[in-house]
């Protein structure tokens, strides 16, 4: 496996720590819980998609584009670290969002990501909850080369196989680090949402003989979904790597039980992990994935499901999207 033979734009802040999260474990009667920090990526605020961007800002400069076009949710994180990788590297950012969770709140919609969206440069056009994104897409490209530029188009959460490499990456990434500290890692919980994070963990653990599970806390599709997305997604990263044999569909594992009211929606639960966390590692969690992650992180643990377990929480990144739920937060934090 040499990921140096695709082409790269490096400027994430790499390796991002592995620290211990004794207070939450603490608080919590145990496992023993770790965290690996990939809110600390470094572009415009961090989160998990600066790794897939990566690969896909290089694959993008490798054929001569100027424009990305990239769609999400009004909050996307994803975005918001488009929109910053175009700016650092000069490119023209188109972005299509979604009003997926059909929030009119003022601050939902102006503030947190959207606000970063428009102060990177990013050019803004929303569209209606179920949309076709694909076909949106391809429209907008298709506008950016009648006006003579060359777009290149990132799918949602940046996750197809090119994306999906910053997370095999990672993989070996964490695995050296555990090494280097003596840590021997029991599960790996991640949130899993456009696939490409899980994903690219499950191949990168595969293809180095890591033998260490992943669980995905889902925050949108139900299980059956979720999984197949994954491991479709897996196998091509692992067969674009030569050698998609080792990529098996047990590997793929998803629990899709604490998604609550639906995307984007938070509920009491996410409330009482971000306060936590807060409270025990001043770590600060996002309520639309790391924030339901954790709810199922303390409800399985709380379930006895990780009972003498060294556990490994991927944080993805994504506090900048909290001032967008600030109405919905103000007076529950007491």
């Amino acid at each position: 496996m040499h990921l140096a033979r695709f082409p790269r734009a490096r400027f994430a802040h790499l390796p991002t720590p592995l620290e211990p999260m004794s207070g939450l474990s603490a608080a919590l009667g145990g496992p023993e819980l770790w965290v690996k920090r990939d809110d600390c990526t470094g572009l415009a605020g961090g989160g998990n998609k600066t790794r897939k961007l990566e690969f896909l800002l290089g694959d993008a400069l490798d054929q001569g584009c100027d424009t990305l076009v990239k769609q999400g949710a009004v909050q996307s994180n994803h975005v918001r670290q488009t929109a910053a990788a175009a700016a650092r590297f000069g490119l023209v950012c188109e972005i299509i969002l979604e009003e997926r969770t059909g929030s009119t709140a003022v601050d939902y919609n102006t503030s947190g990501n959207v606000l970063l969206d428009r102060l990177l440069g990013g050019k803004l056009r929303n569209v209606p909850a179920g949309t076709d994104m694909n076909a949106e897409l391809a429209k907008v490209a298709d506008e950016v080369r009648a006006r003579g530029g060359v777009p290149y188009i990132i799918p949602g959460g940046g996750s197809n196989a090119i994306g999906a490499l910053g997370y095999v990456d990672c993989a070996i990434e964490l695995v050296r680090q555990a090494d280097e500290q003596g840590i021997v890692i029991d599960r790996i919980i991640t949130a899993t949402g456009s696939a490409g994070t899980h994903a690219g963990l499950v191949a990168g653990l595969a293809l180095i003989g890591a033998d260490i599970p992943v669980l995905g806390i889902g925050v949108r599709a139900p299980k059956e979904i979720q999984e197949a997305n994954v491991h479709k997604l897996a196998l091509e990263t692992a067969t674009m790597l030569g050698h998609g044999e080792r990529v098996t569909r047990e590997m793929t594992v998803a629990d899709c039980d604490y998604v609550g009211a639906g995307y984007g929606l938070i509920d009491q639960a996410v409330i009482d992990g971000l306060k936590l966390v807060a409270r025990t590692e001043a770590l600060l969690l996002d309520p639309v994935y790391t924030g339901k992650a954790m709810k199922g992180l303390i409800a399985l643990t709380k379930a006895g499901a990780f009972r003498d377990e060294t556990v490994v929480f991927l944080h993805t990144g994504g506090a900048q999207g909290l001032f967008g739920y600030a109405t919905e937060l103000e007076g529950t934090l007491a």
